[in-house]
C-alpha cells in the first residue's frame, strides 16, 4: 500500500492573498452577489461576473494568467485567503445533488476567478446542470465513489469519458471536516511520466482502453469508444483516465495502466484545504481524488463548492442549446 507523504501546503503555482487583496475580492464579490437576478446560472448575472472579473487584484490576475499559460509540473493552482465568512455560512447541505443556485459571496468569488481562466460549463446529467455545485457528504452514501461519499475517492480525470470534459476543475473550501483530515489529492502526469518506460508510454498512447461515465451521471450509459490514456504530445501528453471507470482491453494494456497507476501514486500530493482556499486542477494534466474522512451530519461537515471551466468555449457549442453554459448530451 502506498502511503501519502505529509500533507503539503505548497505547490509551484500558488498565491496567498494579502489582507488588502482579500478585502478587494470581498468587495467585488459582494457587489456581484447582489446583482439581479442574484442567480448564478442566469445569463445576466454571468455577464456581470464576466465584466467584474477584470477588476480582481492585479497580482491575482497575473498568477491566474501564468497558470493558464503553463500549469507547472503539479498542474494545480492554489489560491489562498479568499473571503469566506464562517459566521455567514448556513449549515452544510446533506441532500444528494446539492447545488448553489442563489448568488453568495463565496460562489461569486469562485466564479470571478473561473472566468479569468475561461467560461464556466456544466453537464445536464450531473447535478441538474448547475454551474456551482456542492461537494458534501450525504448520509447513507458514505461508500459512494463520487462527491457525496466520504471514503477515499479514486484518482480520476473529471468526466474522463466525455469528449468535452472540463479543462479545469475548481474546488473552493468553505469548511473542512471536523478532524481536518479530508485532503484533496492531486497527481500530475508531468511528474509521473519520467517514471515510465518509453514502451509503456507508447502503449498508453494507443486506443486500447475504454472509459465509462461515472456514477454521478446516474443511469446514463453511452457505448464507450477505445481511446488512449495519454493523448497528444509524446513528450508532454495530456492524460485521460478514471481509475474507477477506465478499463484496458488487452493484457499489455492492463500492465501499462497498472504501471501508470503506480507512478501517479508515487508522485501524488495531498492538500488539506482551509476555508477560503480554492484549488484549480488542470484536468488535462492532472487527476484528483480525496482522502477518507468521517462526517458527523451536524451542519458543520466538509463543504466544497465546485465549478468546471472550458478554455475554448466554442468547441462545445453544438451541445449547448441557445449558446448556454450547460452541455445537453454526454454522447
Amino acid at each position: 500500500m502506498t502511503v501519502d507523504v505529509q500533507p503539503t501546503r505548497g505547490t509551484d503555482r500558488m498565491i496567498t492573498l494579502t489582507r488588502e487583496e482579500n478585502i478587494e475580492v470581498d468587495t467585488i464579490a459582494r457587489y456581484l452577489a447582489g446583482r439581479p437576478p442574484r442567480l448564478v446560472d442566469a445569463t445576466a448575472w454571468l455577464a456581470s461576473a464576466r465584466e467584474l472579473s477584470s477588476n480582481l487584484p492585479v497580482r491575482l490576475r497575473q498568477m491566474v494568467r501564468h497558470f493558464a499559460w503553463d500549469p507547472g509540473l503539479d498542474a494545480v493552482l492554489l489560491v489562498r485567503n479568499l473571503p469566506v465568512d464562517i459566521d455567514e455560512l448556513p449549515a452544510t447541505p446533506t441532500v444528494p445533488g446539492s447545488v448553489q443556485r442563489e448568488s453568495t459571496v463565496p460562489a461569486a468569488a469562485q466564479v470571478l476567478l473561473g472566468l479569468q481562466l475561461g467560461e464556466l460549463i456544466a453537464f445536464k446529467e450531473e447535478k441538474s446542470g448547475a454551474l456551482v455545485q456542492d461537494v458534501v457528504p450525504v448520509p447513507g452514501m458514505e461508500k459512494f465513489q463520487g462527491n457525496a461519499g466520504s471514503v477515499a475517492l479514486s484518482m480520476h480525470v473529471e468526466n474522463a469519458f466525455h469528449l468535452h470534459r472540463p479543462d479545469y476543475v475548481g474546488l473552493h473550501c468553505l469548511r473542512n471536516d471536523h478532524d481536518n483530515v479530508a485532503g484533496l489529492r492531486v497527481t500530475s502526469v508531468r511528474n509521473a511520466l519520467p517514471l515510465l518506460s518509453e514502451q509503456v508510454r507508447r502503449v498508453l498512447h494507443e486506443p486500447r482502453f475504454v472509459t465509462e461515465p461515472p456514477a454521478s451521471f446516474g443511469e446514463l450509459r453511452s457505448a464507450p469508444e477505445p481511446h488512449g490514456i495519454l493523448v497528444g504530445s509524446f513528450e508532454d501528453p495530456d492524460v485521460r483516465v478514471d481509475f474507477e471507470s477506465s478499463f484496458p482491453l488487452d493484457p499489455e494494456a492492463t500492465q501499462a495502466l497498472s504501471m501508470l497507476g503506480d507512478a501517479l501514486r508515487t508522485v501524488r500530493r495531498t492538500f488539506i484545504l482551509e476555508p477560503g482556499d480554492l484549488a484549480f486542477v488542470d484536468n488535462r494534466l492532472a487527476l484528483h481524488g480525496r482522502t477518507e474522512f468521517t462526517p458527523r451530519y451536524d451542519g458543520r461537515d466538509r463543504w466544497l463548492q465546485r465549478i468546471f471551466v472550458h478554455r475554448d468555449f466554442r468547441r462545445s457549442r453544438a451541445m449547448r442549446p441557445a449558446d448556454g453554459h450547460v452541455l445537453s448530451s454526454a454522447n
